[in-house]
């Protein structure tokens, strides 16, 4: 090959770096809000777009200002990973003589749903916000009364409050909510007192395509799980009940390691979904908790508290934590 081609084949190559790395560097992540009832200014929301929005990119500025910006009740935030809509605000008032505020000071909610719209498990809690009341850290109520609380799987979904103590005379108070670990880019949610959006949750009443009936047995590359029984669990627990509208369920399975090495097997592995919501989990008859040898078994069952009215109630098992792979058994 002549000298000449070579230098013609050296610029190409260079051109062809210099396009890959360049539109790396375009790329950035993008938060959008809209307000319950209105549609999301994000494109993947069905809004039509002008030609001018297309040629001309955000700045840097423009979008930290996005990430940074303040939600108010009504409020959607929606990032790559998660959806979440700012519900509710307001006081809280405890009925527990021995779970109460200092003098001087009251406890707040802030209510939140959140939907997973990524292609993994995401996990979801109140241990992910922190409040600042005029400026100052507020100390967080462990109140477990509709806490929020989750792990959802893909396209699920949770409603639950983050509790907190104030002054009373606090005039700025502000939750604050870390979108990016890495780069700890954060927005915040502002109190308003006592004030709900009106958001009602549609709830999903379609099953899965892919899920398993009692009588099944399914088996991985360790395990073979066999799904034995469900139905509605009778607490015999005055102190442990059901709230008002709701009902406890149980599904039984046995697991039979199949493998050549120790397998561990336990209730936490499973989550609950009623309509696609997140329900709680409940340890009143839950004994699947062993670690089984190669050849070995275990039988048990895990309880799950759910609404009365859900159409359609779903189990799953975390087969693969770091696949997120989930193996769904309905209820009914």
């Amino acid at each position: 090959m002549k000298k000449g081609g070579k230098i013609v084949l050296g610029i190409m190559a260079l051109g062809i770096i210099g396009a890959i790395f360049g539109s790396k560097g375009g790329d950035s992540k993008k938060e959008t809000a809209s307000k319950v009832g209105e549609v999301s200014s994000d494109v993947t929301m069905g809004d039509s777009i002008e030609s001018d929005n297309l040629s001309a990119p955000k700045s840097d500025a423009t979008e930290a200002a996005s990430i940074q910006a303040e939600y108010k009740v009504g409020d959607i935030l929606e990032s790559k990973d998660m959806k979440i809509v700012y519900v509710a605000s307001g006081e809280y008032v405890s009925d527990n003589e021995f779970m109460q505020p200092k003098e001087g000071n009251k406890y707040i909610f802030f209510k939140f749903y959140c939907e997973n719209i990524s292609d993994s498990d995401k996990n979801i809690s109140y241990f992910d916000f922190n409040c600042y009341a005029d400026g100052y850290s507020a100390e967080a109520f462990y109140n477990d009364e509709n806490a929020l609380s989750a792990t959802l799987s893909p396209g699920r979904t949770t409603m639950g409050c983050a509790y907190f103590e104030v002054p009373e005379n606090s005039e700025d108070i502000q939750l604050e909510y870390e979108t990016n670990f890495w780069t700890e880019e954060k927005i915040h949610f502002v109190y308003e007192g006592d004030k709900d959006s009106g958001f009602v949750p549609e709830g999903n009443s379609s099953a899965l395509e892919e899920t398993y009936a009692v009588g099944d047995i399914v088996e991985t590359k360790t395990l073979r799980i066999s799904y034995l029984s469900c139905g509605d669990y009778i607490s015999d627990n005055e102190f442990i009940q059901p709230a008002e509208g709701n009902k406890f369920i149980y599904c039984e399975f046995e697991f039979e390691n199949i493998g050549d090495s120790d397998e561990h097997i336990s209730s936490m592995l499973f989550d609950c979904y009623a309509d696609g919501a997140s329900c709680e989990s409940h340890y009143l008859d839950s004994d699947l908790d062993a670690t089984l040898s190669a050849g070995k078994k275990t039988k048990g069952k895990v309880t799950f508290e759910v609404p009365e009215s859900a159409n359609i109630v779903e189990v799953e098992y975390v087969d693969n934590f770091w696949t997120s792979k989930r193996i769904v058994f309905t209820v009914k």
